[in-house]
């Protein structure tokens, strides 16, 4: 019996082989592809990200990614969006003065993390709601791996990190999940995470 099908959106970014494998540790049948028709099959579909705003919404637009990015969250489909694939989810993304529009399924602009030390790389805590799925049966103190210098401000609902100031390390809301945090680099909580993100796609 295989696990849920998940996709991980090929666009020309980053970390799309570590995010594989470690979705298939935990049971997922998983595709790496820009087959957009795959993507909106799929049981969950994966948005990576590394590097620059501008640059990951460009690979986006190159593969007509948009559309079914959020065309899924629209129909109710589970959708993850890891580093800078969460931060492509909000309306805007500020870097070095370029303001480039996001996927607008999230309000708010990502902007530079005022902070003594960028990047923020390394392990962090976070501070989930109460209601919780992605990080059900996780122990308060659960550090993640963190590597970035933007960031969105948290809104009510979302887990709270905090590197020079608080931003939103990850979002719920319904379909759609996403962390800062690269959960294929967080060890052991970061498998447990995904694993509680694999099972609301059944």
């Amino acid at each position: 019996m295989t696990g849920p099908r998940v996709v991980v959106l090929d666009y020309g970014s980053g970390n799309l082989r570590s995010a594989q494998r470690a979705l298939a540790r935990v049971g997922a049948d998983v595709t790496v592809t820009s087959d957009l028709a795959a993507g909106g099959a799929a049981d969950g579909l994966v948005v990576p990200g590394v590097g620059a705003f501008a640059a990951c919404m460009a690979g986006i637009a190159a593969v007509g990614g948009a559309a079914v990015i959020r065309g899924r969250i629209t129909r109710g489909q589970p959708v993850l969006g890891i580093c800078v694939g969460m931060q492509v989810l909000y309306d805007l993304g500020d870097e070095h003065g370029v303001r480039t529009p996001g996927l607008g399924v999230l309000t708010g602009e990502v902007r530079r993390l005022d902070a003594p030390i960028l990047p923020h790389m390394g392990w962090n805590t976070v501070a989930p709601p109460a209601d919780t799925v992605l990080f059900d049966g996780l122990p308060a103190d659960t550090r993640f791996y963190f590597v970035h210098s933007y960031a969105a401000k948290a809104e009510p609902g979302d887990t709270v990190a905090e590197h020079g100031e608080p931003f939103a390390a990850a979002v719920e809301r319904g379909p759609l999940c996403a962390t800062q945090f690269h959960p294929e680099k967080s060890g052991d909580a970061g498998i447990h995470l995904l694993a509680n993100w694999l099972r609301t796609l059944s």
